[in-house]
Formats: C-alpha cells, structure tokens, sequence
C-alpha cells in the first residue's frame, strides 16, 4: 500500500465519523485558538506598554527622593528636602552624560473659566521640558526663561482641557482661574500642547503648566520638587549617567535608600520583561489545553482501533504490512490535529481582532507565533497517534479476523 492510498483511507475512515472526528478535533481547536489570541493579545499589550514608555522621552532618566529608614537611635533625614532646583542646575552642570536635567512639580486644583470649572493636575517646570519628554506645544508658546525668572502667571493647557473648556475656540491669550484650596491664581493662556494621550500613569493631555518658580512660591507653596527629569547624551551614555547621578546624591545624602534613579533602558527591560512572563504563563495555559486535546485524539483512535479490529485483520490477511497499518493511523491521527490547529488558528485571529475591535486591547498577530502553534499541534497528534497505530499494527490476524 503506497502514501497515497494510505492517506486516502485514513480521510476515508474520518469522513465516515464526521462527528466523532470533530469533536477529537475540539480540544485542539480549542487549545491553538487559545495559544493564538493569548500571544497575539499579549505581543500587543507588550507593544503598547514599551510605546509608552518610549512616549515619555527619549534617553530618559527619572530621579525622584524616596523614604529613609534611620538606625542606631539617629534621627531619620527626609530626602525630599535635597530635592530642589539647585540640584538639577548643579546635577546639569557636573553630570557630563547629561545634557538636561528639568525639575518639576505636581499639584491638583480646579480650573474656572466662565463659569465652567474641570479639576486638572497642574505641573511647574522649566523651558526644557518639551525637548526632554518629547511633548511640543501645538499652537502657541511654551515657557521661556523669563517667566521662571520672573515668575509670571502664564499657563499652557493640555489639549483635553483646552476642548472641555473652550472646544473649538482659540483660547491664546485668555485669562482663567485656578484654585487651590482657598487661594486664587489668574493665569493667562499662552498655549496649548499637542495630543498625547495616555502615558504609563499620567495622562498628559489633562495637565496644565506654569514656570517652576510660579508653582512653588505662589501656588504651592514649597522649596522642594517632586521629580527630576535627565536626558542623557544618547542612549550609551545612559547607564553611565544613571551612575553619575547615583553617587552625586550618595555624596549629598549619605546613603542610596533615600533616592530612585531609573533609565528608560531599565524601564523598557522591566517592563519587557513583565510582560513576556506573563504572556508566556498564558501561553502554558494554551499549551496544557493542547496535551488535553491530544489526549482526546489518542482515545479517540484506540477506541477506532477497537471497532476495525476486523477491518485490520482483513487487511494484514490481504497483504498489508506493519508499517501499513502504523502509516494509516498516524496519518488519521495528523490529519484531525492538523485541521483542529488550521481551524484553531483561524479562530484564534477572529478573537484577537475581535477583542482589538471590541475591547480597544491591542493585539499583534505575527507568523512565527501562528507556526509554533501549528506544529505543536501536528506535534501533539503525531504523539497520540503512535501508540494506537502500534496497537493496530501488532493484532494477529487470526484473531483480528474472528472479533465479532
């Protein structure tokens, strides 16, 4: 018996139990539909975080005070306080891998204009910050040295606020209030930033920015700031700035609990890392669905073995070989692993683009994810095949021939 015939007698035997056969198929459709939308799912949401944090800026570095623990009956020394503009012009100064350093600071108040009012999160800062977060104004101006220096009331919205308050209307040069408890602040608009959107935390699109200087002497009232923000030199030079900045606030501090410095580089492979974990654990999960689903197949064909005990031994009595009858159920065997994984695929596409339509997740559906898949699927059948077909392949003719 050649290939030919044997693959036409074992689609034979699966066309003549079709329901049988697909319900063997299920557990693999089941599970490849699975592996397919989990990996796309998660190749999209692990595109979609490092998208953000490459939105935050390029060749960033984010330093921020952290709590101190003091021991040995010392007095614990707050971090926030060696937080201060000073620090980034000397940090800007002294860090070579540096090339900007920008501090700011956050607070939360009410904007009213005309009698509309939104709750916005307000940022002070300083000139440099569209070049460090990579975040342009869209019309209008951003700050200039002069309104730190001098402190002026000059404000520029994020584009939500700027639609919530005054949709399609220029707001450049109007006057609105902000506050802050029970002070007031009459801040004029000089510009509106570009559409942003949604950044880790932070949605930039619902802040407003004033000079630094304005936010901590009139609006908040401090003498610290809450982050600094450093763009190194280029992407190389990062870790070594990430050092630099490191032993300039040990020397300061005394200690490295009281501070975070994190690189973009340490964020991208963190996050990276995070989600490659948990898509591979949901990947295992697909996967265990397949071995079920092979499973199924085996029973499935032993139980068909069972049933064409006459069959089999009609054929070795007609001449077929062992490895005849090992080739048939094999073929059987692959052939239904192999349509439940092209139907598991198929499946698995239509989920992950219906959850991108549907549920706004994104999904990244790629080759290799569809192939690995796939194989495994043939894989698995190929395994739940053997030992059937070596079950079949062994009968005694004789005996084979008088089952009833």
């Amino acid at each position: 018996m050649n290939i030919l015939e044997t693959m036409r007698s074992a689609l034979w035997s699966l066309q003549s139990n079709k329901l049988r056969s697909f319900l063997s198929m299920l557990g693999i459709i089941i599970g490849v539909a699975a592996v397919v939308g989990i990996v796309s799912v998660g190749l999209g949401a692990q595109s979609s975080v490092l998208d953000m944090v490459s939105a935050l800026g390029s060749n960033l570095i984010m330093i921020s005070p952290a709590s101190t623990v003091a021991r040995g009956g010392s007095v614990s020394g707050d971090a926030v306080d060696l937080f201060t503009v000073d620090l980034a012009n000397h940090m800007q100064e002294t860090v070579h891998n540096m090339s900007l350093v920008v501090p700011q600071v956050q607070g939360s108040g009410l904007l009213i204009y005309e009698g509309a009012n939104l709750r916005a999160t307000l940022v002070g800062t300083t000139p440099s910050y569209p070049e460090v977060t990579n975040y342009h104004v869209q019309t209008g101006r951003f700050l200039h040295e002069l309104d730190v220096e001098n402190a002026t009331p000059v404000v520029i919205l994020g584009s939500r606020i700027a639609e919530n308050l005054f949709g399609q209307a220029n707001p450049i040069g109007r006057e609105l209030t902000y506050v802050v408890g029970d002070r007031r602040h009459s801040l004029t608009i000089i510009g509106v930033m570009e559409s942003k959107g949604q950044v880790l935390m932070g949605n930039y699109d619902s802040q407003v920015y004033v000079p630094i200087s304005y936010a901590m002497e009139r609006i908040l009232r401090t003498q610290t700031v809450s982050t600094l923000m450093a763009q190194a030199i280029s992407a190389e030079a990062a870790s070594t700035a990430v050092g630099d900045a490191e032993f300039l606030l040990y020397s300061r501090l005394g200690t490295t609990d009281g501070f975070n410095v994190t690189s973009q580089d340490e964020m991208l492979e963190t996050m990276g890392d995070v989600a490659f974990t948990l898509q591979l654990m949901l990947a295992a999960i697909g996967g265990i669905s397949l071995v079920v689903g092979g499973i199924g197949v085996m029973n499935i064909m032993l139980v068909s073995v069972s049933e064409r005990t006459r069959e089999i031994g009609t054929r070795k009595a007609l001449g077929a070989k062992r490895r005849d009858l090992l080739m048939q159920f094999i073929v059987e065997s692959l052939a239904l692993s192999t349509s439940g994984g092209a139907i598991g695929m198929i499946l698995g596409v239509l989920i992950a683009k219906a959850v991108s339509d549907f549920g706004g997740w994104a999904t990244s559906i790629e080759g290799p994810a569809l192939a690995i898949a796939f194989t495994f699927s043939a894989l698995v059948g190929l395994v739940a095949g053997v030992y059937p077909a070596m079950q079949a392949a062994k009968l005694d003719p004789v005996l084979a021939l008088s089952h009833e």
